[in-house]
């Protein structure tokens, strides 16, 4: 039996068409109603065109901190899909080797981090999915 679900994204814009505000919504989703967010990254595929179609955008007074982390958590959210979606697990690793140079750079992991520590050990995570996936 299928069924439909929807996202929906709700953009409130200053007077300059700079996000203020950026609400989500799913179908799907357990909590009811509009969740606020800072930031998101849309990305869709164009099989047939082989082009991506991108809406990234955040509200105006999101930091820079926050940013930095969240593009961290972004990297690694992409290698997670990536393996899923491919069972390349070296690639993956690659791509999360990536997102901890990208977290080192910027003061989120190493000696800029909390005690020197990545603050997800997505690299061991990598490392642990490729063995179970030889299994």
């Amino acid at each position: 039996m299928s069924r439909t679900a929807e996202i929906k994204l709700t953009i409130d814009l200053d007077g300059d068409d700079v996000p203020t505000r950026i609400t989500w919504e799913a179908s799907e989703a357990r909590g009811a109603g509009p969740t606020p967010c800072q930031s998101m990254m849309l990305s869709l595929w164009d099989g047939e065109r082989k082009t991506i179609a991108a809406i990234d955008l955040w509200i105006k007074d999101t930091d820079i901190d926050d940013m930095n982390l969240y593009f961290y958590q972004a990297i690694h959210q992409m290698a997670d899909t990536y393996l899923r979606a491919t069972k390349n697990p070296d690639i993956a690793k690659l791509l999360h080797e990536f997102g901890e140079g990208f977290g080192a750079t910027v003061g989120l992991v190493g000696n800029g981090g909390a005690q020197g520590k990545p603050l997800l050990d997505l690299i061991s995570l990598a490392d642990d999915n490729r063995q179970r996936s030889a299994e």
